[in-house]
């Protein structure tokens, strides 16, 4: 039998004393830990990696522990957050939630309660991540319009004007919701692999190409052009569909 996967829990906390008890007891709830005592280097590290969790405290020596989460959203990188800090003050709990954290501890705390919390969160994660076609869609989203054909992400289909109705693979959805809501604008292929494939897949791959051929294909192949979607050289793709340029 295969052992249970060990999430991967960043904590960044600069209490050095705090931060060794705190990955021994998650390390002993059988969970890998990466621990920082500033902002900079755990920023790098999830830009560059992928992290189950960030326990984060909110004073730090080089920034705050609410600019941090500021910026890992700017990026795209969404990591369930739990904020452990002696703020004790309920506007600041109120901000750590609004912003996008998933819970709140206050010092002092019991380690038990925190492996709790976190197994909590992670729980939540893993449901509300069952709904995932790609990054960027959902099962449960709704049906969308695209030059005159209906694609619903909840059936994996596309229903043409022709009245001809195709199964869609996961990735040729991503792309296709994604220039639905970036019209007019140039999109890199840096930001459309990273919205479809996620924030860690390799932006050297020609996968891209490979399902843009596919979605091409398939619209052409029911009296659709899409020569509104054109290459911008060395940047990426711009999708401008008639009557509706910026």
């Amino acid at each position: 039998m295969c052992a249970e996967p060990r999430p991967l829990i960043v904590i960044v906390e600069d209490e050095e004393e705090l931060a060794k008890l705190l990955t021994q007891h998650l390390e002993d709830a059988n969970m890998n830990v990466q621990a920082y005592n500033r902002c900079a280097p755990a920023l790098r590290f999830l830009q560059n990696n992928f992290a189950n969790l960030l326990l984060l405290d909110i004073n730090l020596p080089d920034s705050s522990g609410f600019d941090l989460l500021k910026q890992l959203k700017a990026e795209d990188i969404n990591v369930p957050t739990i904020f452990l800090t002696a703020h004790t003050q309920a506007e600041d709990k109120i901000s750590g939630l609004n912003m996008g954290g998933d819970d709140y501890i206050t010092k002092p705390f019991s380690y038990t309660e925190v492996v709790a919390r976190i197994r909590a969160v992670l729980r939540r994660a893993e449901s509300k991540a069952d709904f995932n076609v790609t990054k960027n869609v959902r099962t449960i989203d709704g049906p969308f319009e695209f030059l005159g054909a209906k694609v619903h992400p909840e059936r994996l289909e596309i229903e043409f004007p022709n009245g001809t109705v195709h199964k869609t693979g996961r990735k040729e959805l991503g792309i296709l919701a994604y220039l639905h809501t970036h019209v007019g604008v140039v999109i890199t292929r840096k930001e459309l692999i990273h919205s479809v494939w996620g924030i860690h897949a390799d932006i050297r791959s020609r996968s891209l190409d490979q399902y843009i051929v596919k979605v091409r294909s398939l619209f052409d192949g029911n009296g659709i052009s899409l020569d509104c979607f054109k290459t911008v050289h060395g940047i990426g793709y711009i999708f401008e569909p008639p009557g509706k340029k910026s």
